[in-house]
């Protein structure tokens, strides 16, 4: 009994109350260089009953994050809601490389199941933050242009990888439950490096469009893992 109580611990916090920043330990994190780059803005809202992040970018990136102490869950599960979307964004391009929305897993893969030159590159970003940069993160997002289904490196790193799971303006301002098994998507998008699925360290929900200088909203709510 002890252990299934133990269990059905949320391993994931709520957002906190309504009207203000997201609680501890969700924090806001900004690029290794981010300089005078706006952050995109996060804020805690009760919108349809549901309690949510709200996400709005205006030229401006972030992600917002929540660490783990590694997790060997499976499984993923929210609801979101894409109010304003981002026309412009291209996936496959540096130029285009924005999210109207997306909800990210960091693994704790070993670095030496990268290349030469990521490995290199990771240990650049890292000392030029203190905030924790992963070896390999899987994004889910909601895109305009690309079609359902749809997997493709970050356009600057191949250390983050996206798997686009809602496209178009169809279902804008409705909330759409997901539920993903983390650990099959990380052997689809890092199959290359890793066929072992390393511990979950983190999650996070977020939002950019300094590249295409757009502007967008959108909502995260009933973030949990599972086993």
């Amino acid at each position: 009994m002890g252990e299934r109580a133990a269990a059905a611990e949320p391993a994931v916090a709520g957002f906190g109350a309504t009207g203000g920043a997201p609680q501890a330990p969700w924090h806001v994190q900004g690029l290794p260089q981010q300089g005078s780059k706006p952050l995109t803005r996060f804020s805690v809202v009760d919108l349809d009953g549901k309690r949510a992040v709200k996400i709005e970018a205006d030229e401006s990136y972030a992600n917002l994050v929540h660490p783990l102490n590694s997790l060997a869950s499976t499984h993923l599960a929210w609801q979101w809601r894409l109010e304003k979307p981002l026309d412009t964004s291209d996936l496959r391009s540096r130029s285009g490389d924005d999210t109207a929305i997306k909800v990210c897993v960091f693994f704790d893969m070993p670095i030496d199941n990268m290349s030469f030159t990521d490995r290199q590159l990771l240990r650049l970003a890292r000392s030029k933050t203190t905030d924790f940069q992963p070896t390999a993160t899987v994004c889910y997002v909601w895109d305009t242009q690309l079609p359902i289904g749809t997997t493709l490196d970050n356009a600057f790193t191949r250390r983050v990888r996206y798997m686009v799971l809602q496209s178009g303006k169809d279902r804008l301002d409705r909330w759409i439950g997901e539920k993903r098994d983390i650990a099959a998507d990380f052997v689809k998008l890092f199959g290359d490096e890793s066929k072992t699925v390393p511990p979950v360290l983190g999650v996070s929900v977020g939002a950019d469009s300094d590249n295409t200088k757009g502007h967008v909203v959108s909502y995260v709510s009933g973030l949990v893992l599972e086993p």
